[in-house]
């Protein structure tokens, strides 16, 4: 499954980095690119910000039928702000009704790119 992301300071795209994936199986949204119309399934990582600086995200799932394609979101921050901890990433999900497969802190630990990848799988067996 594609994987898109969103990075304000880096840390989602050293999260991604981690997971050594080939190139064409990833893509960055930024505001220069988030009108780019995906074709297959895909899941989401958002780091957390307030609406105006992850609108780039939502341009990107309003683009053609990304929304569609869109089967999984998965949340980045700071666990330090609560209840605020992936707030973005929950608000996703409930506007475009996809469940959160996964969350995890800053740029991730090597535990959370295991854990991330099962999510992953777990999600395009239940797709198949």
């Amino acid at each position: 499954m594609k994987i898109a992301y969103f990075s304000v300071t880096g840390q989602t795209r050293r999260f991604i980095k981690k997971l050594a994936l080939p190139a064409d199986e990833v893509y960055e949204i930024d505001p220069t690119g988030a009108f780019k119309e995906f074709d297959e399934p895909f899941v989401l990582i958002t780091p957390t910000y307030e609406d105006n600086i992850t609108e780039p995200v939502r341009d990107f799932l309003d683009t053609g039928a990304n929304a569609t394609y869109l089967k999984g979101i998965v949340g980045t921050g700071n666990r330090n702000f609560a209840q605020l901890f992936i707030f973005t990433a929950r608000d996703l999900a409930r506007d475009y009704q996809v469940p959160i497969i996964y969350a995890f802190e800053f740029n991730g630990t090597p535990k959370d790119v295991t854990n991330f990848k099962k999510a992953v799988k777990k999600l395009e067996s239940q797709n198949d």
